[in-house]
C-alpha cells in the first residue's frame, strides 16, 4: 500500500489559494522573476508553474502578459509611495538633510528594484502606448500626492516657495529619476558616491 502523498509532494497544479491569496501570491512570483530574469524570462506559463496553479486560474486575474507587466509596475508605484511617506512627513530632520534623505532612499529603492524600476518609467509600457488605465492611474495619483508633498514642503520653507509647485514637482522628480537611472546604467554615478550625491540634492533644493 502507498503512504498518503505529503503536503511537499503534492502535485503543483492541486494547490488551491483563496481569490485575493492567489493574486497576492502571482504578483509577489511575478516581481522576484522580473527582477531576476527580466522581462524577456517573464512568461505567464512559467509564472503559472512556479506558483503551482493552472494557466486557466492565472487568466483569472491577468489576461496577457501586458496586463501582468501592468500590474507589478503599479505595484511598484505602490511600494515606493509606502518607503517615501515616513520620510516624506518627518519634520524631526533639518530641510536640507531631509530631502537629501528623501532623494537617498528614491535612490535605494532604485537600486533594490532595478527591472521593476525600469518597467515603471521606461520604454516597455509607457513608449509603446502599453500602460493600461490601473496603471495610468496608479502612477497620476503618485504624481499627484508627491506635488502634494512638495507644496506642504514650499510653505513650510524646506523647498523655495516663489516657484510654481507643479513645474517644481517635476524638476524634484526628474532629478531624483535622472540619478536613480545614471546609478542603475552605471554612467558618471555610481553607488559608492551616493552619500554625496544626495546631500548635494538636498543643499541644491533646500540651500
Amino acid at each position: 500500500m502507498f503512504a498518503p502523498m505529503s503536503k511537499a509532494h503534492t502535485p503543483a497544479a492541486t494547490r488551491s489559494y483563496h481569490h485575493g491569496d492567489l493574486r497576492q501570491s502571482l504578483m509577489l512570483e511575478a516581481s522576484a522573476l522580473l527582477d531576476s530574469e527580466g522581462i524577456a524570462g517573464l512568461s505567464l506559463r512559467k509564472l503559472a508553474d512556479r506558483v503551482g496553479v493552472s494557466r486557466t486560474a492565472l487568466y483569472h486575474h491577468f489576461t496577457d502578459k501586458n496586463a501582468l507587466l501592468c500590474a507589478i509596475a503599479a505595484g511598484g508605484f505602490n511600494l515606493l509611495e509606502e518607503l517615501m511617506a515616513p520620510l516624506a512627513q518627518d519634520a524631526g530632520l533639518a530641510p536640507g538633510q531631509r530631502y537629501s534623505r528623501f532623494a537617498r532612499r528614491y535612490i535605494d529603492f532604485a537600486i533594490a528594484h532595478p527591472a521593476r524600476y525600469s518597467l515603471m518609467f521606461g520604454h516597455t509600457l509607457w513608449h509603446q502606448g502599453l500602460a493600461n488605465e490601473d496603471l495610468k492611474q496608479v502612477a497620476f495619483e503618485s504624481f499627484k500626492r508627491h506635488r502634494e508633498a512638495v507644496a506642504r514642503w514650499q510653505s513650510a520653507g524646506i523647498l523655495p516657495s516663489g516657484l510654481d509647485s507643479l513645474r517644481l514637482t517635476q524638476v524634484t522628480w526628474g532629478t531624483l529619476h535622472g540619478l536613480a537611472q545614471l546609478v542603475l546604467d552605471g554612467v558618471y554615478a555610481d553607488a559608492t558616491h551616493l552619500d554625496e550625491i544626495c546631500d548635494t540634492v538636498g543643499q541644491l533644493f533646500c540651500g
